[in-house]
């Protein structure tokens, strides 16, 4: 018997350096999820067949953050053809959702889309994410790639740490609703015990395993137009939600093109809108008119926050579905765009509003393999286990993605059926000359562009390298306006940004300022990542 433990317990500072490999890395946020990939490259996958495997595994491992009824987005470098790929697999709005069907049904919750229940509910994008991926990139089936995830769901696997931390969290926020009948599966797959499992208990979930043997067996199939989206159809119907089979049936992923900013000689590139991989570009479109210093000082603090204000502040009033939207997203790219926006900062905290351009509970992973193949991908439930339904028996749990839609029908990101919403996850890679750095991301909702800012700064003006970048103390800025900082964060810069007008507070929970994970190859083909400190991360590499 060991002696007991408090296995959140932090009372001296942990030192992660860089981990260095030559025939593939998977980084992710959960031990056994990192297994999963390597043991996809060591059966003969690519990165895309490691990420994939990765991915699957972990709505089984940290289903508290994503799950088969999430979404996906991933960037992909191929070294084979010296190309980069987007996908945008973002599920859209129900055909029977619209505003005035939801304001009649009396769904709204004081004029707002409600963040739980049935009405948030989205399509799915997540198990056609991993199909196309595999299918046009992959090295093995659709199976193969799925099976860890499958052996861990059915065999079990322990609880960490800050899973546990997390799950019990989402417990509390779902209690509420436990005498709710269209929560009772949520309940029963993920709290059968009337609490969330703690660390190192053994954690099962036999229905997860079997539809993700489905999944993988008819290539997402059996998800969208098979026996799992009859029974998603039969339970939206039975609670009085809007998806329908139809709606699953008609989705498909799209291939996109990565859209990119030079930040000082690097191409940094995120998935373009519906997401809000723009508003981490805008910034640095910003920020490239100031020389920031190597060393973290108050002014370069205070420049960052400023630039990633007046990027929200256009992203908040344009982005959304772009077959909805009236905005030439490229002029945020232009440098006209950065210039003109930089002169509108001053040395005090400032509010702003949205301008003209000039005319001219997420999962992140990187994957790289011996190849020279590079995989950013990121999934999510939006919040948590996402919309608190779950389809009993199946283990899948649906995204709660709608909730980010206005019920004000001038407002540009307003609820329409078929419409994707504005879209939170984001994964990022950098490239220069050319040729690919790697891939980079840090999850949580509205912290990922601001952490995609940190640690993009972090890497090039700071030089602090891939894990320190990741290490380095974070800030967060508020959509009421205020400034969190991590406990870690230095008190004389505190200091200062309170004298320069923001209003700056301690968040003692590491939480809320995202999990990222990133994947260099350097030029002898050598991999070289860094992972997140603030949870249960691992570097997985041969």
């Amino acid at each position: 018997m060991i002696p007991d433990f408090d296995p959140l317990g932090q009372r001296y500072p942990s030192a992660r350096l860089p981990v260095y490999a030559r025939n593939g890395m998977v980084n992710c946020s959960n031990p056994q999820a990192a297994a999963a990939g390597l043991e996809a490259l060591r059966q003969g996958g690519n990165a895309v067949d490691a990420a994939v495997a990765a991915a699957s595994c972990l709505t089984v491992t940290e289903p508290t953050a994503n799950g088969i009824g999430g979404d996906a987005f991933a960037i992909v470098w191929i070294e084979k053809e010296k190309r980069l790929y987007g996908l945008n697999a973002s599920g859209p709005a129900p055909r029977l959702a619209s505003i005035g069907r939801l304001r009649a049904d009396g769904k709204d919750e004081e004029g707002k889309m409600p963040r739980f229940g049935w009405t948030p509910v989205t399509v799915p994008g997540a198990p056609k994410a991993w199909a196309a991926l595999v299918k046009r990139f992959g090295k093995r089936t659709l199976a193969e790639d799925l099976a860890p995830a499958v052996r861990y769901a059915r065999e079990g696997y322990p609880c960490s740490a800050n899973l546990g931390l997390m799950w019990q969290r989402a417990y509390d926020a779902y209690k509420p609703r436990r005498d709710d009948p269209a929560f009772t599966a949520w309940f029963g797959t993920f709290a059968p015990d009337g609490r969330g499992p703690r660390a190192g208990e053994m954690i099962y979930l036999p229905g997860h395993a079997e539809t993700l043997e489905a999944i993988g067996e008819t290539d997402a199939a059996a998800f969208y137009s098979g026996g799992l989206a009859e029974k998603i159809d039969e339970q939206s119907r039975l609670f009085g939600g809007y998806l329908r089979a139809e709606d699953l049936e008609a989705f498909e992923p799209e291939w996109v093109e990565p859209i990119s900013v030079n930040y000082r000689g690097y191409d940094v590139f995120e998935i373009p809108p519906n997401g809000q991989g723009i508003v981490a570009l805008m910034a640095l479109n910003i920020l490239k008119e100031f020389e920031l210093t190597e060393e973290e000082t108050a002014e370069t603090c205070h420049r960052k926050i400023e630039a990633v204000k007046m990027a929200f502040a256009d992203a908040f009033a344009t982005v959304t579905d772009p077959r909805h939207a009236g905005t030439d997203f490229s002029l945020y790219l232009d440098p006209a765009y950065g210039a003109a926006r930089a002169k509108e900062m001053t040395g005090r905290a400032q509010d702003y509003g949205p301008c003209d351009p000039p005319k001219s509970g997420t999962v992140y992973l990187a994957c790289g393999d011996g190849e020279g193949n590079l995989v950013s991908f990121i999934q999510s439930n939006y919040n948590g286990f996402g919309s608190g339904i779950v389809i009993g028996g199946t283990g899948i749990a649906l995204q709660n993605r709608g909730a980010d839609f206005s019920l004000d029908p001038g407002h540009v990101n307003c609820l329409k059926p078929g419409k994707r919403t504005y879209h939170t996850i984001i994964p990022g890679f950098l490239m220069k000359d050319g040729k690919p750095v790697g891939p980079f991301g840090v999850m949580g909702g509205y912290m990922q562009p601001q952490g995609h800012v940190q640690v993009v700064t972090d890497l090039i003006d700071r030089r602090l390298g891939p894990q320190q970048s990741l290490d380095a103390p974070r800030w967060q800025w508020m959509r009421d306006g205020r400034v969190a900082v991590e406990k870690s964060f230095d008190q004389d810069i505190t200091d200062a940004l309170h004298r320069m007008g923001h209003e700056v507070f301690i968040e003692q929970n590491a939480a809320p300022f995202g999990r990222g994970q990133i994947i260099f190859r350097l030029e002898n083909g050598v991999l070289v990542g860094g992972t997140e400190p603030r949870t249960d991360s691992s570097i997985a590499c041969c």
